[in-house]
């Protein structure tokens, strides 16, 4: 657009605007300057960008070039050791995935710390437990379901006084680092572990480190030494340490950092591990992904290492989360995530066995988990993560609407239209021949992407990538099969170009929220494959 300034007199001037490369109609209304873009520029200068970037489309945009690159240090997900994955820990697990995916595709420097549970009073309940009801052979086979079953047969034995005393003398060992004690707590964590790794392995999930508790139970007496030097450790009458948060330093607000006798607590060594995680990665920024239940133990946690003079504490982020309600599996109610990702497999295998067309996908199991898993994370981030929510396996599952489950077909669906076709380069596109309203709006659609990342970077929320997701496949839809069949030769290329950057983005976008796209499968609501 072209302006011009005149000056009619000495107090006014007139501005004369002029239709150029980009604008090329200008109108105006009451109080209002309507212009409109040259669509064939728009289509053009969109399609060249997307194939271009590939899956850096839209990070590579200006909104991202005064960020500057940081060092992130991540923990999620944080199972406690010797239990089964309890589905409580899915949503920490894909968030923490999310944030982590986001900031590395930026440029950004990321360490994933998975935070075991793997200390504490319940790990001497569970060695008193095991050495009564243990079975060897069980805890080779079936780990963690075998300590499952000792922990709740020592549970309901722990009313008994002796039962409590023998716990807590196993813990006390333990932190004496007595050889046999610590020779079977190292089992624990060792099988707890290899089962972890195998069950993030099917949510493609990875961790660049698995720390714990107990690694800080030494250094937590450092920080009780700390706290005590700098005069911020106060004694109860009971004996134990607290630290006084209150305002007016009465301690109307406070947090225990210490029993009575003298061992850490939980919030001690998550103050060590805090500090050692700082003077390891030297990170810009620390973030915690937990649910909301902990925001007060955060609250805190970054208060106290800010009176223990570390300023880097207005870098640390809790992330926290709502609940997930009705979720249960056709056996009842919900226990272990594994139990959740069995179940949604088994109903894809359903949908897709009454498709009539499963044939057609080499590996229905490992599409099957893929999609079931595409659903369940496209249900969890469509609203803010604070809220709770209410789970539903139909509408996760449903085959057709706002679900991950279309989203998956979706992008199988413009695959297999590229496949159809040869894959053949798509270099000189003529962009005049994509002027209808449907072409426009998925090509107004892609040129937004590049804000959506920016928002979902600054609150660290997936649902605006998901809803961006969900309005691409709206507009893709409709319009696919009457754009692409029977067309000319030229509109034929132009068209077959519009859907490979739709089906580019779509894909980046799903693999941010931690989906791997796939690129061939069936629907239940479609009895044939399209030609799309």
């Amino acid at each position: 657009m072209i302006c011009d300034c005149l000056q009619s007199d000495k107090n006014h001037l007139i501005f004369i605007l002029k239709c150029d490369a980009v604008v090329s109609e200008i109108s105006t209304g009451p109080g209002t300057v309507n212009f409109t873009i040259n669509r064939e520029l728009l289509a053009k200068t969109v399609l060249q960008q997307v194939l271009k970037d590939g899956s850096q489309y839209g990070i590579k945009s200006e909104l991202f070039s005064m960020v500057p690159r940081q060092k992130a240090v991540i923990e999620f997900s944080s199972p406690n050791i010797a239990k089964k994955f309890h589905i409580g820990h899915l949503r920490s697990t894909i968030i923490g995935n999310f944030i982590a995916n986001l900031k590395a595709a930026l440029g950004h420097e990321v360490t994933r710390i998975n935070y075991l549970g793997d200390w504490g009073m319940q790990f001497g309940l569970l060695g008193v437990g095991f050495q009564q009801f243990g079975d060897k052979e069980k805890l080779k086979s079936s780990p963690l379901q075998h300590l499952f079953e000792v922990y709740v047969q020592i549970n309901k034995a722990a009313e008994d006084e002796n039962i409590k005393k023998l716990a807590a003398d196993f813990f006390r060992k333990l932190e004496e680092h007595d050889e046999q004690t610590l020779s079977l707590w190292k089992q624990f964590r060792g099988f707890s572990i290899e089962e972890y790794i195998r069950i993030y392995k099917r949510l493609g999930v990875h961790f660049d480190e698995y720390s714990g508790e107990s690694f800080y139970q030494e250094k937590s007496q450092e920080v009780l030494r700390m706290l005590e030097d700098k005069g911020l450790l106060q004694k109860t009458i009971k004996g134990t340490g607290v630290v006084d948060l209150s305002e007016k330093k009465d301690l109307s607000l406070y947090s225990t950092v210490m029993r009575s006798d003298g061992t850490s607590l939980y919030i001690t060594r998550d103050l060590a591990a805090a500090i050692d995680r700082m003077k390891k990665h030297s990170c810009d920024t620390m973030i915690y992904v937990t649910d909301k239940s902990q925001s007060s133990h955060f609250q805190h946690l970054f208060q106290i290492l800010k009176l223990m003079g570390y300023d880097w504490a207005e870098r640390c982020q809790h992330v926290s989360f709502g609940l997930v309600q009705g979720m249960k599996t056709r056996r009842g109610e919900v226990v272990f995530l594994e139990d959740v990702l069995d179940e949604v497999r088994s109903r894809m295998l359903q949908n897709m066995a009454s498709a009539k067309t499963t044939k057609e996908v080499e590996d229905p199991m490992e599409t099957a988990e893929k999609v079931g898993l595409a659903a369940l994370i496209i249900q969890d981030f469509r609203g803010l993560l604070s809220s709770d929510y209410q789970f539903s396996w139909d509408r996760a599952l449903q085959s057709r609407g706002d679900t991950g489950v279309f989203l998956q077909y979706t992008h199988a669906r413009l695959h297999s239209l590229e496949q159809m076709h040869g894959n053949e380069q798509l270099t000189d596109v003529n962009a005049s021949c994509l002027q209808e309203p449907d072409a426009i709006s998925v090509l107004q659609h892609l040129l937004r992407y590049d804000e959506v990342l920016y928002r979902s970077s600054q609150d660290l929320q997936p649902k605006h990538i998901v809803s961006y997701l969900l309005t691409l496949w709206q507009l893709l839809a409709a319009p696919a099969p009457a754009l692409v069949l029977l067309s000319p030769a030229l509109v034929f290329q132009a068209r077959l170009c519009l859907f490979r950057a739709a089906r580019s983005v779509l894909g980046s976008g799903m693999q941010l929220l931690g989906i791997t796209p796939v690129t061939r499968m069936c629907c239940p609501a479609i009895s044939q494959p399209q030609r799309c």
